[in-house]
């Protein structure tokens, strides 16, 4: 077991392809995007904590968590290896190095994440679902007076479109932290488009906005969607969405998804509204 806030990149890699191998296994992943992209570089030193379990050479178990705010981690055990302890190994090097209480998240909310959580008298305290729907046509709002929709610009929109990012987001752990150096990742990733990378302007300025993804062929994702406080009452949510959704469906795929806050009742009813039902769920556990 080796404990370090940075990983070299022949363990970064090997993380890599054990987190691809076990979504194969277990329908989905178990390490996040904000960790995925954190894997190998340095600049997480002091913010970031990795734990690694090798038998015989080969990584067979991974964790991570964040340490520098509330600490929140998850972990991963190739699927030969399981039951072997190796989960609780892990688990207790993290909780060592992040501190108490720890929150883990147990993506795709599996029976066997359940029993782990249950035996060390851990207890769910946060829900993400995964929603979604065919890609099916989508009627298209027409904008409240005064809004205009248009796409991102790159280098241009960037500090305005991270202070309204923050601001919708000033209660959401990960996506209202987001800083330049978060976007210019995510922008630098192979699926990055601006062209699905939806603006609503009024007044010249940025009041909401709609991130797509596309996965690939077969999965777009709502991948983010954000509307300005004291921009509530201008219907921009379902706007942005529904404008999002009709540029999934142009590119040919043929479902879309989109995660949201277990307990968010009024996006809830929107996205539901627009045809999305409940895929799958990820929880969040706080351990003792």
């Amino acid at each position: 077991m080796t404990s370090s806030d940075h990983l070299s990149a022949a363990d970064a890699d090997a993380v890599r392809a054990l987190n691809e191998t076990a979504s194969r296994t277990d329908e989905a992943h178990a390490i996040s995007e904000q960790f995925l992209l954190r894997l190998g570089d340095p600049a997480g030193a002091g913010r970031v904590r990795h734990v690694t379990h090798h038998t015989d050479g080969v990584l067979d178990g991974y964790a991570v968590a964040e340490v520098a705010t509330e600490p929140s981690g998850e972990l991963l055990v190739a699927p030969q290896s399981r039951r072997r302890g190796i989960g609780s190994e892990l688990l207790a090097e993290l909780r060592a190095a992040a501190g108490e209480p720890l929150r883990i998240w147990a993506h795709g909310d599996l029976p066997a994440a359940h029993d782990f959580g249950a035996a060390r008298d851990a207890h769910a305290v946060r829900t993400l679902l995964e929603l979604r729907r065919p890609a099916t046509d989508v009627d298209v709002p027409t904008p409240t007076d005064g809004v205009t929709v248009r796409t991102f610009r790159p280098g241009e929109d960037d500090a305005e479109w991270l202070q309204v990012n923050a601001s919708a987001f000033a209660t959401h752990p990960e996506q209202g932290a987001m800083t330049q150096r978060d976007l210019d990742e995510r922008m630098a990733e192979p699926w990055f488009d601006a062209a699905g990378f939806f603006i609503a302007e009024r007044d010249g300025q940025i009041v909401g906005f709609h991130w797509t993804k596309v996965h690939g062929p077969e999965l777009g994702e709502v991948y983010v969607v954000g509307v300005r406080p004291d921009a509530q009452g201008l219907k921009l949510g379902k706007l942005l969405t529904a404008t999002g959704l009709a540029h999934l469906v142009s590119q040919g795929v043929s479902e879309i998804s989109l995660y949201v806050e277990g307990d968010n009742t009024p996006a809830l009813a929107l996205y539901q509204g627009l045809g999305f039902s409940r895929h799958r769920a990820d929880s969040q556990w706080l351990t003792a």
